[in-house]
């Protein structure tokens, strides 16, 4: 349970009112900035390749799940953060420090979940970066890193 594929059937099952978006993510070439994959829900909003566009004024809550490898054991700490876009300004962040440790084993993997309840309006833009996108774990568990949107109300 808990898969992309079962958040996926939950969310297409989602009244056709309800703006709502459910999309993979993947790093992209040369840019700290997160690439959408077509696999996916896309409904009442506009999914491009790097960003989500609101077509649909209210009060959303925006969620990010990533999943990061670290392949070797590192000396020294390393600062994941996380930041979520709105109009390209950070309006949410994430900072994680994975500590190196005596104990360190040869492989390392941590998980990272963003929540963020905000008002948007129509034509506002979101997207994801990371500050190491080489670290997101795109082999092992490449559908379990997911950026969604879900539209709750009209007002602001």
């Amino acid at each position: 349970g808990n898969t992309f594929e079962d958040y996926l059937r939950i969310l297409q099952s989602v009244p056709a009112k309800t703006a709502a978006a459910y999309m993979r993510v993947a790093s992209a070439v040369n840019s700290s900035k997160l690439s959408l994959v077509e696999k996916g829900t896309c409904e009442a909003m506009q999914c491009k390749s790097q960003e989500l566009v609101i077509r649909e004024q209210g009060l959303y809550l925006i969620f990010c799940h990533l999943n990061f490898h670290f392949p070797n054991c590192s000396k020294s700490p390393i600062d994941l953060k996380i930041e979520l876009l709105v109009n390209d300004t950070v309006d949410r962040q994430t900072l994680s420090t994975l500590c190196a440790s005596e104990t360190c084993q040869d492989k390392t993997f941590k998980t990272l979940l963003q929540l963020h309840l905000t008002h948007l309006k129509v034509q506002d833009r979101i997207s994801v970066t990371l500050n190491h996108p080489e670290f997101l774990n795109e082999v092992s568990l490449p559908n379990e890193n997911v950026l969604g949107v879900l539209r709750y109300s009209d007002g602001m």
